[in-house]
C-alpha cells in the first residue's frame, strides 16, 4: 500500500488517539494533538498522569480508549513506542501512525506482523494536515 492509501486507511476512524501528548504547547505531542482538533477530528489524548489536555479528557492508557477508536498517533520516544504498539494491537488499535522519531524497527515489524496498518516512513501529521503554524 502507498503511503497516501496508509494515511487514507488511517483516516477512516470516526475518533482518534494521541499517545505522547504533553501539556506544554511548544512540545510535538501537544501540537499533533491541537491539530487534530484544528482540523474538527474527535480526539483523546492518553496520558499516564495528567487528567485532561486541551479541555479534554485524558485516558492513562491505550487499554482505556473507547474501542470506535481504531487509529493511533505515536509521538513517543522509540522505547515506549515499543511498549505501546503490543498494548494497541491487544487493544484492537488497527492503524499506527509514528511520528518522526518515534518508529522504531522492531515496533514497526511488530505491527506488520499484526496486520496493522502502520505508518512509519518520515511522514509527518503536521506536514499532512497542513498545521505547521
Amino acid at each position: 500500500m502507498s503511503v497516501d492509501m496508509k494515511i487514507a486507511q488511517f483516516l477512516q476512524s470516526r475518533v482518534f488517539a494521541v499517545a505522547g501528548v504533553s501539556t506544554r504547547p511548544e512540545k510535538f505531542g501537544n501540537k499533533v494533538f491541537k491539530c487534530y482538533q484544528k482540523k474538527g477530528y474527535r480526539v483523546i489524548p492518553i496520558h499516564p498522569v495528567e487528567k485532561e489536555i486541551e479541555g479534554v479528557a485524558c485516558v492513562a492508557s491505550v487499554t482505556e480508549l473507547p474501542d470506535e477508536v481504531v487509529s493511533l498517533s505515536v509521538v513517543t520516544p522509540p522505547a515506549v513506542t515499543e511498549k505501546l504498539v503490543v498494548s494497541a494491537a491487544a487493544k484492537g488499535i488497527r492503524n499506527i501512525w509514528m511520528q518522526p522519531g518515534a518508529e522504531s524497527p522492531s515496533a514497526v515489524a511488530f505491527c506488520e506482523q499484526q496486520g496493522i496498518n502502520v505508518i512509519a516512513d518520515g511522514t509527518c501529521v503536521l506536514v499532512r494536515f497542513d498545521c505547521h503554524h
